[in-house]
């Protein structure tokens, strides 16, 4: 069986397509999707996703993208939505946070500063209920390290993770998988193939970032869930092991960064 740790299906490109696509990666050996939120208008969103088809979980956050829209009302509103949340069991953590040092509109020294505070803001309420963190790290994982080692959180993914050996050897000392996605599946990503080669199996999950990020043989076509099954072919021919060991390997891994996660449910979806 294979887990998407990370999937938009929420997203307008999949709009009134979700029980044909869950239905597709159910048919690909997918047997579970994290979906996480983005801004407090998709909350609700996601969630009743999860609730919809049970082979999906969410979790909940303000990503960096929308944090220049945002404000402390928002905060205050997911914290609230967190607490009631935790009677939910398709409830699995706190996502997607973190920061975005890529998009110029990001990079002023204002948008910097606001990003900053919105992350640590979260990283503090992943903390008061013991909930893992899904992050958003592109371009910025000094800086994530950083707020990591100032305020630690039960564990974690870095998702999309396109750093340096030495970053990566951090996140794993901070209890955080590192995500791999399409970008592994292209020859010139050497880095992040190299990184699949060489680092511990125990410290790699594996997701699609659907409908972003699309492996080589979709690119530049949407992505989606039941690709995961074909990239975590790609990571085992990177690796030289068997395909079955990958998707038992990067399984557990999800479910050890988020403990919330119950598998039980993606035996069973409805449309």
């Amino acid at each position: 069986m294979w887990i998407d740790s990370h999937c938009h299906l929420d997203a307008a490109e999949f709009n009134g397509e979700q029980a044909l696509l869950v239905q597709q990666a159910q048919q690909a050996e997918v047997a579970h999707i994290i979906l996480p939120a983005v801004e407090r208008a998709n909350f609700a969103t996601v969630a009743n996703l999860a609730q919809q088809f049970s082979c999906c979980s969410y979790t909940l956050g303000i990503h960096p993208i929308f944090v220049p829209q945002a404000d402390d009302d928002d905060l205050d509103y997911l914290r609230q939505q967190v607490q009631s949340a935790l009677q939910d069991p398709g409830f699995v953590g706190i996502g997607e946070i973190g920061l975005d040092f890529f998009i110029p509109m990001l990079c002023t020294p204002d948008m910097r500063a606001k990003q900053e505070r919105f992350f640590a803001e979260q990283l503090k309420i992943a903390r008061e209920f013991d909930l893992p963190v899904l992050m958003h790290v592109r371009r910025s994982q000094d800086i994530i390290l950083k707020y990591l080692r100032r305020l630690p959180v039960p564990s974690g993914i870095a998702h999309a993770f396109n750093g340096s050996v030495q970053q990566a050897q951090q996140f794993i000392a901070a209890n955080c998988k590192l995500g791999l996605g399409g970008a592994m599946t292209f020859t010139r990503a050497l880095q992040i193939r190299r990184l699949a080669q060489e680092f511990p199996l125990s410290a790699l999950v594996l997701e699609t970032d659907a409908p972003d990020i699309s492996p080589a043989w979709l690119h530049p076509q949407r992505n989606e869930p039941a690709q995961v099954a074909r990239i975590g072919v790609v990571l085992a021919e990177l690796r030289g092991i068997d395909v079955a060991s990958v998707a038992q390997a990067t399984s557990e891994n999800v479910a050890q960064a988020l403990p919330r996660l119950n598998l039980q449910r993606g035996l069973r979806t409805s449309a």
